[in-house]
């Protein structure tokens, strides 16, 4: 893992990126997810029996060999057992339990959390072809295999489920119920008649020939703990069908709102985009809300609540990609060391933030700002309403940029960084909204400006002596 670059760098400054600097960011996160697992393996290797009994041991020894053998068993450059592996949400899994295993007291849940991964290893080995029979479990009724579906027992609590597979057909059995007989589906999912299993789903390519988008609401590691926060994620939604029908319908024309706003778009969603996970509308919102983010230890996940419209779900998927590279770009270099305080004014939000958190808001409005610039003059039919909201999004960078540019916390590759922002905006201004945009827009800045200040507490004087 080396650091970007400069012309690397240069492009991301700018919100862009090519395929190859796409690619360095691709391979340097699923590098430092194949070591976050082996620390999870050596720390299990190394725990105290008491924390991690030899049986668990034994078992995740068993469930890494499964893995290699898909791994060898598999055609192609990506195999199933590296898929899934480098899937999101084997991310928090793994963080999970390296906490359980490195924190005092911290492995009450650990046979649980490590029995995901027999899951996890047993789902790679189907998807590879490879026959065998292993014994998993389901917890709190549940027994989830990533990428082909759930299994519900009817009861509360953990319990054994037999697996079996052979020739593209899982056999599930479990104690006093029917045996649940599965059929592997190309990509994603598995069928099956039986009213205890629901398949996992995906949306078709974004392109012609590009891979299947899974939009899971199966995974238990799709969302992190609830937080009471006023802006932390909604809950996970189930989405029924006719919830799974609307993001189909917003993301049937999804790639070519993208490519209205430029091609750059299209290309850095193909390249880091690995699943959609549905999202229940904020609390509150009597149903109508929409939030939308991504987790740094999630790479490649976008959790989202329903898109409205492949308009609305195009601005989400540019909004969150460059959250997605800035946080992979911050682990292969150090942009700033500014600490954690939250001061500065950041004008699409009420509360102050974080350097790092003015950073990437900045960073994922400057690229907003392009594409509705990108799409007022290519689509005539919505240029009024893009160069409003380029107009606004313009108007929002152009408040952040001075705070930014300004601390004497970054470091030299931050300030190159944060330099090439400020051109990016500026380029942006040579082909400025209408007037009566940009006035609406700067106004708009203003008034949320003066109220932000008269929130924030009185600065206490200096004392003297």
């Amino acid at each position: 893992m080396t650091a970007p670059p400069a012309h690397a760098l240069d492009e991301l400054s700018h919100t862009g990126g090519g395929p190859d600097t796409l690619a360095l960011l691709v391979r340097d996160q699923d590098t430092r997810r194949m070591l976050l697992l082996r620390a999870v393996l050596d720390a299990a290797e190394g725990a105290d029996p008491a924390d991690c009994p030899p049986a668990a041991k034994r078992r995740l020894r068993e469930d890494w060999a499964l893995l290699a053998e898909a791994d060898r068993a598999a055609d192609g450059p990506r195999s199933p057992a590296r898929t899934r592996l480098t899937y999101p949400f084997t991310g928090p899994w793994a963080r999970r339990c390296l906490t359980a295993l490195t924190t005092p007291d911290g492995t009450g849940e650990l046979p649980l959390e490590l029995a995901y991964f027999s899951a996890l290893a047993a789902a790679a080995a189907a998807r590879a072809g490879l026959p065998f029979a292993t014994e998993l479990t389901a917890r709190d009724g549940l027994l989830c295999l990533p990428s082909l579906g759930v299994l519900r027992t009817g009861r509360s609590g953990s319990a054994a489920i037999e697996v079996r597979h052979k020739n593209g057909r899982l056999t599930l059995r479990r104690r006093g119920a029917s045996d649940v007989h599965v059929r592997l589906e190309q990509g994603v999912g598995a069928w099956s008649g039986a009213p205890a299993w629901t398949p996992a789903h995906a949306l078709p390519g974004l392109l012609p020939g590009a891979a299947p988008v899974p939009l899971d609401d199966l995974d238990p590691y799709r969302t992190p703990p609830r937080d009471p926060g006023r802006f932390a994620f909604s809950g996970p939604s189930g989405p029924d069908h006719a919830e799974r029908k609307r993001w189909l319908q917003a993301w049937s024309g999804t790639a070519q709102a993208l490519r209205t706003g430029g091609e750059q778009r299209l290309t850095e969603t193909l390249a880091l985009l690995r699943c959609l996970v549905p999202l229940a509308p904020p609390p509150g919102s009597d149903g109508r809300g929409s939030s939308s983010g991504t987790r740094r230890e999630a790479f490649g996940a976008l959790l989202s609540t329903t898109p409205a419209t492949p308009t609305a779900l195009a601005a989400t998927l540019v909004h969150e990609m460059q959250h997605t590279k800035l946080a992979a770009l911050g682990e292969l270099v150090e942009l700033h060391r500014a600490g954690p305080e939250a001061r500065y004014f950041a004008p699409w939000r009420p509360d102050p933030r974080p350097y790092d958190g003015l950073l990437h808001g900045t960073y994922a409005h400057l690229a907003l700002a392009g594409h509705f610039q990108r799409t007022a003059l290519a689509e005539p039919a919505r240029r009024e309403a893009a160069w409003a909201e380029h107009a606004r999004y313009h108007a929002q960078v152009a408040a952040a940029l001075p705070a930014l540019v300004a601390s004497p916390d970054l470091t030299p590759a931050g300030r190159r960084f944060v330099d090439g922002m400020a051109a990016a905006h500026e380029r942006l201004s040579a082909r400025p909204a209408p007037r009566g945009h940009t006035a609406r827009a700067q106004a708009y800045v203003k008034a949320v400006r003066t109220l932000w200040a008269q929130r924030q507490p009185p600065t206490p004087p200096i004392p003297n002596g």
